[in-house]
């Protein structure tokens, strides 16, 4: 757990117990929520088990959307960085072979994107 505290000082990453305490719920027995991020109403968590992104809808954000990804099942990802015009960075994820970016979020500076591809990388490749 070391490397993600060293990371906890970003303004974008959301503690395991906040994440818990609003999104436990979700959780297979077994599961914990290791580190999330957090972009204006969107959430990546990344458990011991699977990614799991969560997308508010709507003007009052009620309607939620809950996308889980086995790591597993994460063929490639990439990322783009923030230029001196283009504010956001921008990851992207392949799910299993498929020819086009299954999932492509934008994030501002409050997250690291560096970060967030270490965790990710961890996962998919460890």
């Amino acid at each position: 757990m070391g490397f993600f505290s060293a990371i906890l000082g970003n303004a974008g990453v959301v503690q395991p117990a906040e994440l818990h305490g609003e999104y436990g719920v979700l959780l297979a027995d077994g599961e914990a929520i290791e580190i999330g991020f957090k972009l204006v109403r969107d959430v990546f968590i990344f458990t011991n088990k699977r990614l799991i992104l969560v997308e508010k809808q709507g003007l009052t954000g009620k309607k939620t959307d809950y996308l889980s990804i086995a790591y597993k099942s994460i063929s490639r990802f990439g990322i783009e960085t923030a230029g001196h015009l283009d504010l956001d960075a921008e990851l992207k994820i392949w799910v299993s072979s498929e020819a086009q970016p299954s999932i492509i979020r934008k994030f501002n500076s409050q997250v690291n994107i560096y970060d967030l591809q270490k965790v990710l990388a961890q996962h998919v490749l460890g």
